[in-house]
């Protein structure tokens, strides 16, 4: 007779590790829509996936088509840049769709602070002049290059980065998101500029300066 071997049985965490880090179809990306559109109905609360689809017998020709892009910006400002976005706030017939534009001008000289979005990788091509786009690594690595019309770049989703007009005129550029809200990270604005603000011997501690400096450079950015 045939002596049974009894296996041991796996340890509970071991089962739970394995569920939670194989590949899993349901875990991999975000859901394909499940309609040909869905235009936002911006009157609507925000939800985990979009805003709510505006009523099928409400929707125009126009909610697919957007000129804001079209428009030069107004770059009269501290840093001499505008960004004009096209995302679902601005152009709802992109709810649900997982992209997203922007327009940037700058004057000479202007730059693009500092910035990250959170929610997206970013490519974008210079349609006019000449820039210096960078970013910083999670090892304080600087990537940077001089841009010409017709050249791209590509910012790795969330990581720090900036565009500056080095040309002796105007610049302009066009940046694409794989997201529909992609969010902006500003961080002059996030720094010295916060409601409540951020508390100044945090800022003083940080960045290793007077507080007459951070005073000085919250004034310049107060709302």
């Amino acid at each position: 007779m045939a002596t049974m071997i009894a296996l041991p049985r796996p340890p509970f965490f071991m089962i739970l590790f394995l569920i939670v880090l194989l590949p899993s179809p349901c875990r991999s990306a975000d859901p394909d829509p499940l309609q040909d559109f869905c235009v936002a109905d911006l009157k609507a609360s925000l939800s985990m996936n979009g805003f709510p689809c505006k009523p099928v017998s409400e929707v125009k020709s126009d909610d697919f088509f957007f000129d804001g892009l079209a428009k030069e910006g107004n770059t009269t400002n501290v840093f001499g840049s505008n960004v004009t976005a096209a995302d679902v706030l601005a152009f709802p017939g992109l709810n649900t769709l997982g992209i997203s534009m922007n327009r940037v001008d700058f004057a000479p000289g202007g730059v693009n602070p500092p910035h990250s979005h959170p929610r997206a990788t970013e490519a974008g091509v210079i349609i006019k002049g000449k820039l210096l786009v960078g970013f910083v690594t999670t090892a304080n690595v600087l990537h940077s290059k001089v841009l010409e019309a017709g050249e791209m770049f590509v910012i790795p989703r969330g990581l720090v980065h900036f565009q500056h007009n080095v040309g002796k005129g105007k610049a302009v550029s066009l940046t694409a998101f794989n997201s529909q809200r992609p969010g902006a990270v500003v961080l002059p604005f996030t720094l010295f500029d916060s409601t409540p603000p951020i508390p100044n011997d945090v800022l003083t501690k940080a960045f290793q300066v007077d507080e007459n400096v951070i005073n000085d450079i919250k004034s310049k950015f107060a709302s």
